[in-house]
C-alpha cells in the first residue's frame, strides 16, 4: 500500500507542482469553455486526458514505445497553443464539446510521453505494475480535478462579480495561454 500512496502523490504532483505548468495550462486551456453547471461534461474531459496519458506510461513503461525527449517536450507546449486557439474561435457548443474530448485523449497521448521518460525506470521495477501505474493516474486524476474545479470556480466568480461575459472570460484567459505556451514552444524548438 506504501507504493500505491507514492504513485498517487507522483500522479498528484505532476499536475500540482509548478514544475508543471505546461500540464496546468492546458488543463485551464481545456476547462476554461466550460461552466461550473457542465461539471459532468469536465469530468468527461479530464478523464478523457487521464486516459490517453495512461495509454502512453502503459506501453511506455512496457518498452513498446519510445519518444525523444526533446520532440516530446516542443509538442506538450504546442498542444497548448492549438487548445487555446480552439477555444478562442467562437464554434458551436456541440462541436466545441467534441473537439474538446478529442484535444484532451489525443493530446493526453503526448502529454503521457513526457512523464513515461522520467517515470519509466522506476515502474519497470515495480512486481506490481499495473497498480502503480493506476496509483499514477488515480494522483493524476484527482490533481486535475483539483485544477479544473478552481478554474470553473474562479469563472464562475468573475462572471457573478465583473462585467465579464462567458465569452471574454475565455478569450482572455486564452490568450493569456496562448502567449505563454508559445513562448514554451519558442524555447523547446529541438536541434536537428
Amino acid at each position: 500500500m506504501n507504493d500505491f500512496s507514492t504513485y498517487f502523490f507522483w500522479g498528484w504532483e505532476h499536475i500540482i507542482s509548478l514544475d508543471a505548468v505546461d500540464h496546468i495550462l492546458f488543463i485551464t486551456a481545456l476547462a476554461v469553455v466550460f461552466r461550473l453547471s457542465e461539471w459532468k461534461k469536465v469530468l468527461v474531459l479530464v478523464t478523457a486526458f487521464t486516459i490517453g496519458h495512461f495509454i502512453t506510461l502503459w506501453l511506455s513503461v512496457l518498452d513498446l514505445i519510445r519518444f525523444s525527449a526533446d520532440w516530446v517536450e516542443f509538442l506538450i507546449p504546442l498542444t497548448i497553443v492549438i487548445t487555446a486557439i480552439v477555444n478562442l474561435f467562437n464554434i458551436s457548443d456541440r462541436l466545441s464539446i467534441r473537439l474538446h474530448y478529442a484535444l484532451a485523449l489525443g493530446f493526453g497521448l503526448i502529454h503521457g510521453m513526457g512523464y513515461a521518460n522520467a517515470i519509466r525506470f522506476s515502474l519497470m521495477e515495480e512486481q506490481s505494475l499495473g497498480w502503480s501505474l493506476l496509483a499514477f493516474n488515480l494522483g493524476l486524476e484527482i490533481g486535475q480535478l483539483f485544477v479544473v474545479l478552481s478554474i470553473l470556480l474562479v469563472g464562475g466568480l468573475v462572471s457573478r462579480f465583473t462585467k465579464f461575459s462567458m465569452r471574454l472570460w475565455v478569450v482572455v484567459i486564452s490568450l493569456g495561454i496562448l502567449l505563454l505556451s508559445l513562448n514554451m514552444v519558442v524555447d523547446r524548438i529541438p536541434k536537428f
